[in-house]
């Protein structure tokens, strides 16, 4: 599967595996976390839960454009690791009584968030020429770097909390996980010279900093750059429904496994995370092998393809939830089998899959050089948009029949599908 595929692409697969390990055990803890040491009611959780994950999915467009035009992809990077570990040290002292280390908490983990993640997608695509058939393929290897930490970090939780019973004790685990991935990042750094050395260098350093033979490769016409811009905002605006709908497991599916599913003593609540990166880490190796075949008879779908397919899967899985609620899930009594959760994590994989790291790959190849990190960065904010949304809406989760609350998220993904359709042809013109 490494086959034609550069060194660096390892060293950034590691230093994100460690960099999400910390970011999703304190995902998987976060709405626990509330709920229990912090004792506030459905609707506060919601308000903190959305304004979170919008905070880190809208700093990237701040992190995109330091990393494109003041401090370089890497530069970037390492300051909003440095962030991230100071972050998951105040939540791991943080309490009711200490609420303060809390708020801090969450904004230095936002924040550096918010700066590693555009700039390090954009060091993925860097690796490659331009038009390199094997783009695709290294952002799915990449984001399996993601799921392998995000598959881990709900398994610490959980070994963390039967032995010692801690919500903080993970939010120290989380920072021993921004150690190990700035110390990878470093010691590979060598290895991440981009393919186009000749206009960007090692360091991701803009050509505004470097002198008169940055320029020295062609650029598209200020036309075509629009035109690819244009592009990129619509698939931006589509992907927020994408977004709302699996942002659902943080609160909504995590409330289903607290309330309303069976007890298991191997299978807490937040362990229920560890299934979505696990099914990717199994899926993955399976999808790049049949586009790969495909590739080669020249009928491999396009990306924008790909994202519009996973629209419907995503759709579909919410659809299992709703059977599961009027099954028995709506009466908040733990009775529910673990498959139906189980189940429709299985189906968000497979349109995961298909949606977010098509999604990376898609920008990567359209973006203007120039404006790349920036790009990336908007990608993030349609992420921080739908986001934000899946908190709001679950903060009523508790007021509505539970099935009806599936309802109401299982339309969206099918709604921006349908979205997709009319503008299909213009998003497939620039990602094959």
């Amino acid at each position: 599967m490494l086959k034609n595929h550069p060194r660096g692409l390892m060293v950034l697969f590691f230093t994100e595996m460690w960099e999400r390990f910390g970011f999703y055990i304190m995902m998987a803890i976060f709405y626990l976390y509330m709920e229990k040491n912090l004792g506030w009611s459905d609707e506060r959780k919601g308000t903190y839960y959305g304004a979170f994950l919008g905070m880190v999915y809208f700093v990237p467009i701040l992190g995109g454009f330091l990393g494109d035009r003041i401090l370089g992809q890497r530069h970037t990077i390492r300051v909003g690791a440095v962030l991230m570990m100071f972050g998951y040290v105040a939540l791991a002292c943080s309490s009711l009584e200490r609420i303060a280390f809390f708020y801090a908490g969450l904004v230095l983990v936002a924040v550096g968030t918010g700066l590693f993640k555009a700039n390090i997608s954009v060091l993925v695509g860097n690796l490659y020429e331009e038009g390199s058939q094997f783009k695709d393929a290294a952002f799915n290897i990449f984001y399996m770097g993601v799921n392998l930490g995000a598959a881990l970090a709900p398994l610490a939780a959980t070994l963390i909390h039967n032995r010692l019973n801690s919500y903080n004790l993970s939010f120290a685990a989380a920072a021993v996980g921004m150690v190990a991935s700035m110390v990878i990042f470093q010691a590979g750094r060598k290895y991440l010279v981009p393919a186009h050395a000749g206009s960007l260098s090692a360091e991701g350093v803009p050509p505004s900093e470097r002198g008169r033979d940055a320029h020295a490769t062609t650029t598209p016409s200020h036309d075509e750059d629009w035109q690819r811009i244009a592009s990129l905002l619509t698939l931006f605006a589509i992907a927020i429904f994408f977004w709302v709908a699996f942002y659902q497991n943080g609160s909504s599916l995590t409330l289903f496994a607290e309330r309303s599913t069976v007890k298991l003593n191997w299978l807490k609540p937040e362990t229920y995370q560890f299934f979505n990166p696990f099914f990717i880490l199994v899926l993955t190796p399976l999808l790049v092998m049949v586009f790969g075949r495909m590739r080669e008879k020249g009928r491999e779908p396009s990306s924008a393809s790909k994202i519009f397919t996973g629209m419907v899967v995503m759709g579909l899985s919410v659809v299992i939830m709703v059977f599961a609620a009027r099954a028995g899930g709506d009466r908040d009594q733990n009775l529910m089998s673990p498959l139906w959760l189980i189940s429709s994590y299985f189906v968000v994989t497979v349109s995961e899959i298909l949606v977010s790291p098509m999604g990376l790959s898609f920008v990567s190849k359209v973006s203007p050089r120039r404006m790349r990190g920036l790009m990336m960065g908007c990608w993030f904010s349609a992420t921080a948009i739908g986001s934000y949304g899946a908190g709001l809406l679950g903060k009523y989760y508790g007021r509505f029949d539970h099935h009806d609350f599936f309802l109401i998220i299982a339309a969206m993904p099918f709604v921006s599908a349908l979205l997709v359709l009319p503008f299909l042809k213009r998003l497939n013109r620039f990602s094959r």
